[in-house]
């Protein structure tokens, strides 16, 4: 392979494996594009591939090591986050023990209610930048990774970039093939149920530290 196209490839094989692991911004996502309105799952897909290129970007040039040296500041940020995890959790068990009258609060492909965009662009934006492991993954391991790279180091980067891009433009507008799956009102009680657990398992990690 070429000087350009190795690197490019590592970094967007680097990039998958770590954001393809079910997380808050997964479930979340997923949750939007099974909806199908893409009015919502664009602004929500540009929000989580925009924030990844910044923060990818910003390991490169050394905001790790800052990170490193203030670690009030991930306290802060595990504290912060770990709460907003609890409360996302304890709303998407509540949909799922007593849903409303809405199957959906995103609006069903069937009902005229949607979400605002607002609102799912502050919820994805809380969920990845109150997430302290996004900043001791993306930031300082993404980033000594990047550096690390003897040539070719500027197209590893675009290479983690693209597979950011790539994951969650496939997931947020992917995820509408499920839509015959969750015709039924029990299938978003099932889902909003496991994002209950999965929000509770990673809000638990934050908050000890792990």
């Amino acid at each position: 392979m070429s000087a350009t196209l190795t690197p490019a490839l590592f970094g967007l094989l680097t990039g998958l494996s770590l954001i393809i692991a079910i997380g808050a911004q997964n479930a979340y996502l997923l949750r939007l594009g099974i909806a199908g309105r893409a009015r919502v799952v664009l602004p929500a897909v540009a929000v989580c591939a925009g924030s990844d290129a910044v923060l990818i970007l910003a390991g490169v040039l050394g905001l790790g090591a800052f990170v490193q040296s203030v670690p009030v500041a991930l306290t802060l940020i595990r504290v912060i986050g770990s709460a907003f995890l609890f409360w996302y959790a304890f709303e998407a068990a509540r949909r799922a023990w007593r849903p409303s009258g809405e199957v959906l609060e995103l609006g069903t492909p069937s009902s005229g209610a949607a979400v605002g965009v607002r609102r799912v662009v502050v919820t994805m934006a809380a969920l990845t930048w109150l997430n302290p492991h996004v900043y001791l993954d993306t930031v300082i391991l993404l980033g000594s990774i990047a550096n690390g790279q003897p040539t070719g180091r500027w197209w590893w980067v675009a290479g983690a970039v693209l597979a950011s891009v790539i994951w969650f433009t496939a997931l947020g507008f992917g995820a509408r093939l499920l839509r015959p799956v969750f015709a039924r009102p029990i299938a978003w009680r099932v889902l909003d149920a496991i994002i209950a657990v999965v929000m509770v398992a990673i809000g638990l990690r934050i908050a000890i530290g792990l």
